[in-house]
C-alpha cells in the first residue's frame, strides 16, 4: 500500500511517499481502509523526536481518521466488514502504524461510529481533539460554570474547547491574532474574543469582567503568553496546559502561583482508557447535539500533499486540517 514514511526522528522533512506492506488484522483489531485523516501538532512533535513515544522506524503518522472496514479480527464481534467508523484516541499513530496510509490496522475499542448528522470530513479530525478539550475542561472536578480562558482558540483543540466550554455554562473568553478568526470565534460560542498581541487585552479583560477574574485557562501556546495567563486567574483558578505551540516558558516566577492559590495541571488524553474514550466520546457529542455545534474543517488537502497540509497547520488554520487518502464512500 502508498503510505507516508517518518524514515528517521528529527524532522518533518524525513518522510517520504513509498510502499509499505498492508497491515493484517490481530485478533482483536479491524483493518480500516482510510478515506479521510487529520493532522496534528503531536504528529510533528513524534517526528522531531519531542514526544515520549519511540516507535519502530520507518513510521506512519496519523492519529485520526475516518473510512470503511474491510477487515476484522478473529474476536471482533462488534463490527463488521463494511462498516464505516472514526477511530478514538488509541496507539494508531503513536506505538503503531497510523492514518497517513491506504489502510491502517485498529483496535476495535479504539472505534466509534461516525454521529448520523456529520460529514465525513467533520468526523474525521474530531475524535482527538474533542477528547483533549474535554479533559482540559473537566479535570478540575470541583469546577463550577465560571470564566474560561482559551488561548490558541483557533486550532483544532482551541474550537473544541470553545464548544464544550460553551455547552458546559461557562463564560468562553478567546485569544486569537486574527480579527477575522475572532468574528468565527464569537460565532461558535465565544462571548469575549481579544488579540494577544494587543499590549492592553488583560485590562480590556478585566473591563469586560467587572468584579470576575478567569476561573480556568485552557492554554495552547506556553512561551511568553503564559505569565500573562496566569495574571488573570482569580482565586483558585487553574491553568490547563495542552500545547507549547510558542516554546518554553521563559523566566516563569512560581511567586504568581502563591496568594490565589492558582494551580497548573497537564492535560494527556492518553491517559484515557479505551473504555472512558468511549464514554466520554458519547458525552461530547451529546452536549454538541444539544447545542446544534459541529466541528470545524479549515482545509482537505490531497494524500499526495502531506508536506503542504503540515505547512497549513503550522501557519495557524482555523479548525483541523485533512488529508484526503482515499475515496469517500
Amino acid at each position: 500500500m502508498q503510505a507516508w514514511l517518518l524514515g528517521k526522528l528529527g524532522s518533518l522533512d524525513n518522510m517520504h511517499l513509498g510502499e509499505a506492506a498492508d497491515p493484517v488484522a490481530g485478533r482483536h483489531d479491524v483493518v480500516m481502509e482510510v478515506a479521510l485523516a487529520a493532522l496534528n501538532p503531536a504528529d510533528r512533535y513524534l517526528a522531531q523526536g519531542q514526544y515520549p513515544a519511540r516507535p519502530e522506524l520507518p513510521h506512519i503518522l496519523g492519529r485520526d481518521g475516518v473510512g470503511r472496514i474491510v477487515s476484522v479480527g478473529a474476536e471482533v464481534k462488534t463490527w463488521r466488514v463494511g462498516d464505516q467508523a472514526l477511530i478514538l484516541r488509541g496507539p494508531v499513530g503513536v506505538e503503531r502504524a497510523g492514518t497517513f496510509a491506504r489502510l491502517v490496522a485498529v483496535p476495535a475499542d479504539s472505534l466509534a461510529k461516525i454521529p448520523h448528522e456529520w460529514s465525513l470530513e467533520q468526523a474525521a479530525g474530531a475524535s482527538l481533539v474533542y477528547l483533549t478539550a474535554y479533559q482540559a475542561l473537566t479535570q478540575w472536578n470541583d469546577l463550577k460554570p465560571g470564566q474560561v480562558l482559551i488561548t490558541g482558540a483557533s486550532g483544532g483543540v482551541g474550537v473544541a474547547a470553545v464548544q464544550l466550554a460553551k455547552a458546559l455554562g461557562h463564560t468562553v473568553v478567546v485569544l486569537s491574532r486574527s480579527a477575522e478568526k475572532q468574528d468565527q470565534l464569537r460565532a461558535i460560542g465565544a462571548d469575549i474574543a481579544l488579540s494577544p498581541h494587543d499590549s492592553q487585552w488583560r485590562r480590556k479583560l478585566s473591563e469586560a469582567l467587572g468584579q470576575r477574574r478567569v476561573d480556568l485557562a485552557i492554554d495552547n501556546i506556553g512561551g511568553q503568553l503564559f505569565p500573562e495567563i496566569i495574571d488573570t486567574l482569580g482565586m483558585f483558578g487553574r491553568v490547563s496546559v495542552v500545547g507549547r505551540l510558542a516554546g518554553p516558558v521563559p523566566q516563569f516566577n512560581t511567586a504568581s502561583l502563591f496568594f490565589r492559590r492558582n494551580k497548573i495541571g497537564g492535560v494527556a488524553v492518553a491517559t484515557y482508557s479505551a473504555e472512558e474514550s468511549r464514554r466520554v466520546w458519547a458525552h461530547v457529542t451529546n452536549l454538541l447535539s444539544a447545542k446544534n455545534a459541529r466541528p470545524l474543517v479549515d482545509s482537505v488537502h490531497p494524500f499526495e500533499q502531506l508536506p503542504a497540509a503540515f505547512a497549513r497547520l503550522e501557519a495557524g488554520p482555523m479548525g483541523k486540517v485533512l488529508l484526503r487518502v482515499g475515496a469517500a464512500s
